[in-house]
């Protein structure tokens, strides 16, 4: 398939990139990568062919990464190169001058012990405890740190990579994957489409396959691949529902791979191989919507990428929309409001937080001079889905999926801007009417701070009735004899997170008698849990609370947990002290924020 034609010829400006794409653009890249475990460093040659218009210069980005020699077309022609003053998290332009009508560089290149897109892992890190493990992470301007890449979300291409490993091990990336390992440890990758940067990952590990469907399949350690094959069976019924929906799978086979506890997010979008955190393996397949959020972002992201990291929200609140859509086609209604109902909870908590800052609760940011890391918050996801679902209400929703339809397949494999995507939907949706552009008022949800007023949010009839449980223990119910009966996942974190802010201890351990929370098996409701117990103090869970901190890596978890002992009178030294132990175990991801919180 060719996409040559797709790769805009405009580019909006990027703050967090050095690279000049409207200029000279990489359009191909074939990388050849040696990963070296007893060096923990990965060094490699990338050719990169180019576009190049009438230029004389390509600038790529680079940070804490070792420019070993630069060539122009072939290896005899080394030139010098340039790398520009070292700027906070965006590292150096790294500058390759040329004559005009040059078609490809080659770049010789070394990660170091600072390159933050790599966790190396020992083999008491992982599952399995006898190997060891390597993953990326290069969301959202970390792939920089391993490669020198135009590392700015508009910029596309496509890429192959010879990359050898130790024999034992088997590498997977963010492409064609192989299902097996190979004697001689020497793997080929292969991506037809183009992609962002922030889309390329590479994991070697002890790693086996268990296929879910033709399309569809799992990778993890032996020890976790029954357990993790259970969890996503549903994973092809989900890829069905969201063509259905919103037009063909563009990306070939869809296969997840569980990292080990230490990947800071819950799930990583790398087109072909999803990322996902075990953390989501619960048993019950009860925390698989993570899973329709990532699938998800095969159309809206990774088809249709936000141009700059201050459109965030049109990655994040199109794949919310879109994550629910899916839920809702599989398992009903209720179940969707239940997910819309969490979210708008998450909304109003993060909207509180941010309440110093409002410009930071607009849907378009200027983050300018700042980490793009500080735009990843419910501002993008869930006022990002929030505005979408108002737009569904004022036009209905088969006409809202006519429009997202011709929105996924006008701008398939390029990249969105807020301003372009102001522009579609005055186009494809306003089409003049006033009183339509009165009542959608976008500029409201897109450049102002918070919720614009009269804003109906779903109510969940299930959630009702876990209020009325909650309701009969406040009134004096024993625990025990609510009605809590096949409770999802959802119904308990609404259950806790709707509990009152303070209660006598012996209540509280009355609910853990009942229900086990401390010793639940299921993150997400262990996660809340905790907070309520560091919040009063009851102690009794702490063992318990510095277990999971010290062995789960995923931010969502970190932050609050973290914050809230730092609430508490004797919590700051509970913190450090378990920071302590913990730290080595986490994702430079997690450690930039922890370290700013903890210090």
């Amino acid at each position: 398939m060719d996409f040559s034609n797709n790769t805009p010829l405009s580019f909006p400006y990027d703050p967090h990139s050095f690279s000049k794409p409207a200029e000279a653009r990489i359009k191909h890249v074939d990388w050849d990568l040696h990963v070296d475990f007893n060096q923990k460093k990965i060094s490699g040659i990338g050719v990169y062919h180019l576009h190049t218009h009438k230029a004389t210069e390509i600038v790529l980005d680079t940070h804490h990464l070792l420019i070993r020699q630069v060539w122009l077309e072939d290896p005899e022609n080394e030139v010098n190169f340039r790398l520009s003053d070292k700027k906070p998290f965006l590292g150096q332009g790294l500058h390759v001058t040329f004559t005009p009508g040059t078609q490809k560089i080659r770049i010789s290149f070394e990660t170091t012990q600072s390159s933050a897109a790599l966790q190396w892992l020992t083999p008491e890190q992982t599952a399995g405890k006898t190997q060891p493990f390597l993953f990326t992470q290069s969301q959202a301007i970390l792939a920089r740190t391993w490669l020198p890449c135009q590392d700015s979300p508009s910029v596309r291409f496509t890429y192959t990579a010879r990359v050898q490993v130790p024999a034992h091990l088997l590498p997977l990336m963010s492409a064609q994957n192989p299902q097996e390992k190979e004697a001689s440890g020497t793997y080929f990758f292969r991506m037809d489409q183009p992609i962002p940067s922030y889309l390329l990952s590479l994991a070697v590990g002890d790693l086996a396959f268990a296929p879910l469907a033709d399309r569809c399949g799992v990778y993890a350690e032996p020890a976790s691949l029954e357990a993790a094959a259970y969890e996503f069976a549903d994973t092809e019924r989900m890829l069905l529902a969201a063509e259905e929906l919103y037009g063909p799978y563009q990306w070939d086979r869809y296969d997840l791979l569980v990292l080990p506890p230490s990947f800071p997010f819950g799930g990583m979008e790398n087109p072909k191989l999803t990322f996902a955190t075990p953390t989501i393996i619960a048993g019950d397949r009860s925390l698989t919507s993570l899973v329709a959020h990532e699938l998800a972002h095969s159309w809206s992201g990774n088809l249709v990428t936000n141009a700059t990291w201050n459109d965030f929200w049109l990655n994040e609140g199109f794949t919310v929309y879109f994550e629910r859509r899916i839920m809702e086609a599989l398992y009903g209604p209720e179940y969707a409001q239940m997910l819309h109902t969490l979210g708008y909870q998450d909304l109003q908590h993060t909207l509180e937080e941010l309440s110093n800052t409002p410009q930071d609760t607009c849907l378009h940011l200027n983050l300018e001079n700042r980490d793009p890391d500080e735009g990843l918050t419910e501002i993008a996801y869930e006022k990002g889905n929030l505005f979408l679902r108002h737009l569904e209400s004022l036009v209905g929703r088969e006409r809202f999926d006519q429009f997202v339809n011709t929105y996924f397949s006008t701008f398939q494999f390029k990249s969105m801007d807020t301003a372009g995507f102001e522009l579609f939907l005055e186009k494809e949706l306003v089409n003049g009417n006033q009183h339509l552009r009165d009542q959608i008022n976008a500029e409201a949800w897109i450049h102002k701070p918070g919720i614009p007023a009269g804003v109906a949010h779903v109510k969940s009839s299930l959630f009702e009735k876990v209020a009325a449980e909650r309701d009969k223990w406040e009134a004096g119910t024993p625990a025990q004899e609510l009605s809590t009966q096949n409770w999802s996942t959802h119904e308990w974190l609404y259950f806790l997170s709707n509990l009152p802010q303070n209660f006598p201890l012996d209540k509280l351990k009355e609910l853990d008698e009942a229900f086990g929370f401390t010793s639940s098996g299921n993150a997400e409701i262990q996660a809340e849990w905790l907070k309520i117990a560091i919040r009063h103090g009851y102690t009794e869970a702490f063992a318990a609370l510095e277990t999971f901190l010290v062995r789960v890596g995923r931010r969502k978890f970190l932050m609050p947990l973290y914050k809230a002992l730092l609430q508490t009178p004797r919590g700051a030294d509970l913190a450090r002290e378990i920071y302590g132990k913990a730290r080595p175990n986490y994702h430079a991801v997690a450690t930039s924020s922890l370290d700013a919180l903890l210090r």
